[in-house]
Formats: structure tokens, C-alpha cells, sequence
């Protein structure tokens, strides 16, 4: 297969995963916009976080959240707790790897606050113990998953939202999960002020 058929081949199927996908996902997450945006008109916060391209994915939510997406308005309140390297690697040192989120929520978070969670396989040690430490804060969780859901399935509760593409692939999952950050941020956008962009 030459590079081109190749390249032709990743955007098929991505297409594909998609097309999959949105029937089962796009009410999830309209119930999951709808709870950050009624989250946000109570001054609560979102917090969000992820490993690796997860990571990223949890700092270009608080980037869409913070700056602006595709309308003009005041920034909200959302933290990617992916950022403070002095903190992640101090908890990471004196403690383990698996509490480097959840130390930072049972810090920072409130009742009725918001975590998005991001975990393509859903079997992340440290995104599982963020998921605890939000429960016991009483905070509404938002799981990104893929594949079966993985141990994250199991912790979610009814005031929860996971939104699981479909697939094995990683990459496709990934790709899958910026569609859905891109579509929370809209409808936030147009639950807070109500009009199109």
C-alpha cells in the first residue's frame, strides 16, 4: 500500500468511527453539555484530565473553556490539573503515580464541581482514583472512554455521564474524543447564551 492509499485509508476510517458512533453518543452528550453548563450557572468549576494525548485533550478542554470557542464571551471556570508540573511530579515522588489527579481534586474540588476524565481504555490507575476522589467530593463526573469502558465503566453513577466510543484503535478513540470535547464546548456555549454562533 503506497503512503497515499494509506493516509486515504486513516481518514475512512475515522470517518467511519464516527459515523458509528454519534448515534449512540450525541444524546450522552447533550446530557453531559447540559450538566457543565447548569454546573457553571451555579458557580461550580470543570476540571479535567488525561495521560498523554489524553493530557492534551484535558488542556484543550480548559483552553475552549477559559479563552473562548467559537463565540465571544467571558472565560469559565475550568482547570486542567495536566499542567502544574511542580505538583504532579511532587505527588508522583512523595506518594505514587495514581494520585497525581486525585490529590488535586480533593484539594481543589467542590460539591457539584465537574470532572471530565479522559481515558481511552478506560483503565487508567490514576484516572480511576481522580473518579474516587470526585464521588467522594460529590462532583458530577464526565468519563471519555473508548473499547468496553474498562474499571471506569464500573465507577460510574447515576448523576454520571461516560461517553465510550466504540472502538479498539486508540488513535481513532482519540480522534473521536476531540469531536466530542468540540461538541460539548458548542452546546455549553449555547446553553449560556443562548443563540448560534
Amino acid at each position: 500500500m503506497d503512503a497515499i492509499q494509506r493516509v486515504i485509508n486513516n481518514f475512512n476510517e475515522s470517518i467511519q468511527v464516527k459515523t458509528d458512533a454519534v448515534g449512540k453518543l450525541a444524546p450522552v452528550i447533550a446530557d453531559a453539555a447540559a450538566a457543565i453548563a447548569d454546573a457553571l450557572l451555579n458557580d461550580h468549576k470543570i476540571m479535567a484530565c488525561g495521560n498523554g494525548g489524553s493530557a492534551a485533550d484535558a488542556q484543550h478542554f480548559s483552553a475552549e473553556m477559559l479563552n473562548r470557542f467559537e463565540m465571544e464571551r467571558p472565560g469559565l471556570p475550568a482547570i486542567a490539573l495536566t499542567t502544574d508540573s511542580s505538583t504532579l511530579t511532587s505527588i508522583a515522588n512523595d506518594y505514587q503515580f495514581a494520585e497525581i489527579y486525585s490529590k488535586q481534586i480533593r484539594a481543589l474540588g467542590q460539591e457539584n464541581d465537574v470532572l471530565l476524565a479522559i481515558s481511552t481504555s478506560g483503565e487508567s490507575h490514576n484516572i480511576v482514583h481522580a473518579i474516587d476522589a470526585a464521588h467522594d467530593r460529590n462532583m458530577v463526573v464526565i468519563a471519555l472512554t473508548g473499547r468496553e469502558g474498562g474499571q471506569i465503566a464500573d465507577l460510574m453513577n447515576d448523576n454520571d455521564f461516560e461517553i465510550r466510543v466504540p472502538t479498539w484503535s486508540t488513535a481513532r478513540i482519540q480522534e473521536v474524543h476531540i469531536m466530542v470535547i468540540h461538541s460539548l464546548c458548542d452546546l455549553v456555549d449555547l446553553q449560556l447564551l443562548g443563540q448560534d454562533g
